[in-house]
């Protein structure tokens, strides 16, 4: 595809994230990008004033879609089901996967990612740092496997880690071909033994530091 005339979707899943939503997406749906994006929301049932968040902000913002997850039984991972909704819902032929929390730090972040993205990965891992942004490419999603399952556990220890992001893979958002999006949905679903999460950073860890994956550095002034 032509870079200038790709278009992406940035999908969001959030769970009682009204007072975020209401400072932050206006920030997502602010970027200068003329080829075209738009940004959907995925509401996981949330019990707060989320819903109304959302409904205004729709108003106001003719490039943001509102979705939500019906409440799942107790045996369906819920941030697996919100994602696929939100794949689903996507328009566009690129989708970028990121949490509310991760704003963009500059209105042209997406015309930068662009201009750089590799049409020959199938994800790729994006990290902000003080520089900007550091992207790293994988040319398959199950390369990138031990990074999304180690992202996807509840590790307080790793998420408080302000420092070497890249290196432990604590990534802030994924770029991927909407082709390729359910692929990664497979490891969210995946239990993963205490005693292995360890072995599971180190070999991440191992991975940046002998520079085995290909990565670029965006500087945003």
């Amino acid at each position: 595809m032509n870079k200038n005339e790709r278009t992406f979707s940035i999908v969001i899943t959030v769970y009682d994230q009204a007072p975020e939503l209401k400072e932050n997406l206006p920030v997502f749906l602010s970027q200068e990008y003329e080829p075209g994006y738009e940004v959907v929301v995925v509401d996981e049932t949330s019990t707060d004033d989320t819903s109304d968040v959302l409904k205004l902000l729709t108003s106001e913002y003719p490039h943001l879609y509102t979705t939500f997850l019906p409440k799942p039984n107790r045996l369906v991972v819920r941030k697996k089901m919100a994602c696929s909704i939100g794949f689903k819902a996507a328009k566009n032929d690129w989708i970028i996967i990121t949490k509310i929390s991760k704003t963009p730090k500059a209105p042209d972040i997406l015309q930068a990612i662009n201009e750089v993205i590799d049409n020959d990965a199938e994800l790729t891992l994006g990290y902000i740092n003080k520089k900007g942004i550091l992207l790293q490419s994988f040319t398959d999603c199950q390369d990138a496997q031990y990074h999304i399952r180690k992202a996807e556990r509840k590790l307080k220890k790793v998420r408080e880690w302000k420092r070497m992001g890249y290196l432990w893979g604590r990534y802030d958002f994924i770029v991927i071909p909407k082709d390729h999006a359910h692929d990664i949905l497979k490891y969210y679903e995946q239990k993963i033994p205490s005693a292995s999460l360890f072995g599971i950073r180190l070999h991440i860890l191992w991975k940046n530091l002998i520079g085995r994956s290909s990565t670029t550095q965006l500087t945003i002034e």
